[in-house]
């Protein structure tokens, strides 16, 4: 019943956000270059918690963005592998001001909903809050085209945790903080993302410059 409440109360809150201007954004072209290499980053993977607050540059988002579920090759393939090449993952960019979809085919987000989806996926833990950036990581397991549910989710969650490795690593090799989590409140979230029954909200991954 609290939940049930909550959720109402968030989604009046959403509701006349709903009818403020979001636009998509273009962003920039990843910078392919940049980065430690692959073991040096790998050394330095760490879940962290304690992010700043301050917006990432657009180009950290782009590159951020690109290396967890981008397209690599001209066939339309991705930067991490999916079951049966299903791409049953879609990556929603929850910014302080609204929640994006992220577009990999075109490199753009995709305005979704005008508030801030940031709460929903804290579970109590504050820092979500205030982190500039979480990216939710979904999985529509009806992509997989299989008669066992039990298997499609299971591959969905495979699928979601490579995602979030992309993220991680390209955050140890930046210097970014991430950290994974699996908490959060899918109630909410499914309510006001509007998912199906097959989109699962897998894991999520606030994003920031580490706090000094």
């Amino acid at each position: 019943m609290k939940k049930q409440i909550l959720a109402a109360i968030i989604i009046a809150i959403a509701l006349p956000a709903l009818a403020q201007e979001t636009k998509e954004i273009k962003l920039l072209a990843p910078d392919k270059t940049r980065g430690l290499p692959l073991m040096q980053a790998l050394d330095a993977r760490a879940s962290a918690r304690a992010l700043d607050a301050k917006p990432l540059s657009d180009q950290d988002l782009a590159d951020l963005l690109w290396a967890a579920y981008g397209v690599n090759r001209p066939d339309g393939r991705h930067t991490a592998p999916t079951a049966k090449n299903a791409q049953d993952i879609d990556l929603y960019v929850c910014l302080p001001h609204a929640t994006y979809l992220y577009d990999p085919a075109n490199h753009l987000l995709k305005p979704v909903i005008a508030t801030d989806l940031r709460p929903a996926l804290s579970a109590g833990q504050e820092f979500v809050k205030t982190a500039p950036v979480v990216l939710l990581i979904i999985s529509d397991y009806s992509r997989f085209r299989l008669d066992d549910t039990d298997k499609a989710r299971f591959w969905a969650g495979m699928d979601g945790g490579i995602v979030s490795q992309n993220i991680n690593i390209f955050c140890a090799a930046t210097g970014l903080s991430t950290v994974p989590r699996a908490y959060m409140d899918q109630t909410i979230i499914k309510q006001l993302l509007n998912l199906t029954d097959t989109q699962i909200p897998v894991l999520n991954n606030p994003v920031g410059y580490p706090r000094r």
